[in-house]
């Protein structure tokens, strides 16, 4: 559960579908793996990174798992993997 992985490391390979550079200094990703479910919002995972990288690439994201984000002005993340380095 995101609960156990809480400020450990993972690594994720899984597809990404929305890239956003540049935000609070830190690209943002929307990455889905096939796992979760679209109606509760759990097949989609957010990343924050410094490197750089696409929509429709596959990549291995490895970063810190935080939950219960809040960046204020309604930007909230149940689960959020932070300074990920990523991998093709």
């Amino acid at each position: 559960t995101k609960g156990d992985l809480k400020d450990k490391t993972v690594v994720v390979r899984a597809k990404v579908v929305k890239f956003t550079p540049g935000i609070l200094g830190k690209n943002w990703l929307h990455l889905r793996d096939g796992t979760g479910a679209a109606a509760d919002g759990t097949d989609d995972l957010v990343v924050t990174t410094k490197a750089e990288t696409k929509v429709g690439e596959v990549v291995v994201a490895k970063g810190v798992v935080r939950t219960n984000v809040d960046l204020g002005s309604g930007y909230t993340y149940k689960v959020l993997v932070e300074e990920a380095t990523l991998t093709r």
